[in-house]
């Protein structure tokens, strides 16, 4: 028993005066470069027991929309045949301006780079351009970022939620959304989803802005605009909001989590006096109550009212939520996860959110491609700060085109339990369903004919 103590004892001594520690030569030793191991009679059984080199072989944009709406996703293939990954680039309103760039630029930039460092290609990409901060690029970039990380987890035989910590919790709570024409057709819907089993459920009347409720729009008698555009009428949106939470809260109860989303299209002032109406009905968030022009209104929000925020949709850069979150302005991060370029930055925002009490609620709307539901609900799984997540219901074209989707049940999503992000894409498929170049109907108007930033 002595003697292997004093062997243990010995052997340890040996291994601290090869790596040159606690003595003057070790110091010296040191400076000339760090012994080996073998020095102190043991060998390293696990140098260059890494994954070997991997190189870019190729880089693509597929579009498809299965479900209408435009999807773009980047493929990009390594020097390992069969190894690849996928990463949404999805620009819905832009979306042959992302392929774009994509078919036509970034090989040049990342064929014949490492796969390993994600940080450095996105740092690299990010500045490549030298103007940057939009949305194409941005987009462009996102694909890139997610498609590495997903074959860094094939690599390492690992979901990328392992690479980014491991689950912080078994599923991905969601929300679901209760639209409708009056304040009894929306609770009927909320009652729905209950009945489903979400805790959780986004209410709107009528859509954004409730447009239905607009009357005698008097720029399309004057003729101003085309026959397409919008007309919001602001006060009757005012007025219908808090009666649809009072009657939502009267007859679905105190237990279900209420979001609503003012999708920017309010003035400040009258933001602030409608969501003092909201506080007795305990909104769990109020989505982007003002527009990215009039950030600096939140203080004034934020002294008027108790009421949670959930902001960021439109934002560009990572850095534009930092001071936002320093200040406490808003709750929750409202962020799309391509719009700011893919897992690399999204990650870096949730974590300084962890620091402020600020809690994720990544945009996952239709047009955020199954592969890119997956990156939000694996960085959903590893963070502490996670809110909620914005779930849609995939149609079976959908499915079909992206084998792996993330599976919504009882209010919860769930991603596929495999190497990578889990999503696959059958390209076959996917050209059944082209994109197209309509740019989206964003143009809402004032009865005068002025235009509101949605």
């Amino acid at each position: 028993m002595h003697s292997n103590k004093f062997s243990s004892s010995l052997n340890r001594r040996s291994i601290l005066k090869a790596l040159g520690l606690g003595t003057a030569s070790g110091i010296l030793g040191i400076a000339g470069g760090i012994p080996s191991l073998k020095a102190a009679g043991i060998e390293n059984k696990v140098h260059n027991a890494g994954l070997p080199p991997l190189k870019i072989k190729s880089v693509k944009a597929i579009g498809t929309a299965p479900q209408g709406a435009n999807l773009v996703v980047v493929k990009v293939e390594t020097t390992e045949p069969g190894l690849y990954g996928l990463g949404c680039a999805t620009f819905t309103q832009r979306a042959e301006a992302v392929v774009s760039a994509i078919n036509n630029y970034m090989g040049d930039f990342c064929i014949g780079k490492d796969v390993d460092n994600i940080e450095d290609m996105w740092q690299s990409f990010f500045v490549s351009s030298y103007w940057r901060n939009g949305p194409v690029l941005n987009n462009a970039l996102s694909g890139l970022d997610q498609a590495l990380w997903d074959i860094k987890g094939k690599r390492a035989n690992m979901p990328v939620y392992q690479l980014l910590g491991g689950k912080s919790r078994f599923a991905v709570d969601c929300y679901a959304h209760a639209d409708g024409k009056s304040p009894e057709e929306v609770s009927d819907n909320v009652q729905k989803y209950i009945d489903e089993g979400f805790q959780y459920v986004r209410i709107q009347q009528g859509g954004y802005g409730s447009l239905y409720l607009a009357q005698k729009p008097d720029f399309k008698d004057a003729g101003f605009g085309i026959p397409s555009d919008d007309f919001m009428d602001e006060n009757a949106y005012l007025q219908a909001v808090p009666k649809m939470f009072k009657e939502v809260r009267k007859r679905c109860g105190e237990s279900i989590e209420l979001l609503h989303d003012t999708h920017e299209r309010v003035q400040p002032m009258n933001m602030i006096n409608m969501c003092k109406r909201l506080e007795e009905y305990n909104p769990y968030w109020i989505e982007d109550p003002v527009t990215p022009e009039n950030m600096d209104w939140f203080k004034q929000l934020r002294a008027s009212t108790t009421v949670p925020f959930a902001m960021g949709e439109l934002f560009n850069n990572q850095n534009e939520f930092v001071g936002y979150m320093a200040d406490h302005s808003f709750d929750y991060i409202r962020c799309h996860l391509s719009q700011i370029g893919g897992i690399t930055p999204a990650m870096k925002v949730a974590r300084l959110g962890e620091f402020f009490n600020v809690k994720s609620g990544w945009h996952g709307p239709g047009d955020v491609s199954p592969v890119g539901h997956a990156a939000q609900c694996h960085i959903d799984l590893a963070i502490w700060n996670f809110g909620v997540q914005e779930s849609i219901q995939f149609s079976d074209k959908l499915i079909e085109v992206f084998p792996g989707t993330p599976v919504l049940k009882k209010g919860y999503l769930y991603v596929n339990e495999v190497p990578g992000l889990g999503v696959d894409i059958d390209e076959k498929m996917a050209a059944k369903y082209p994109i197209n170049n309509k740019a989206g109907h964003w143009t809402i108007r004032k009865r005068d004919g002025t235009i509101i930033r949605p």
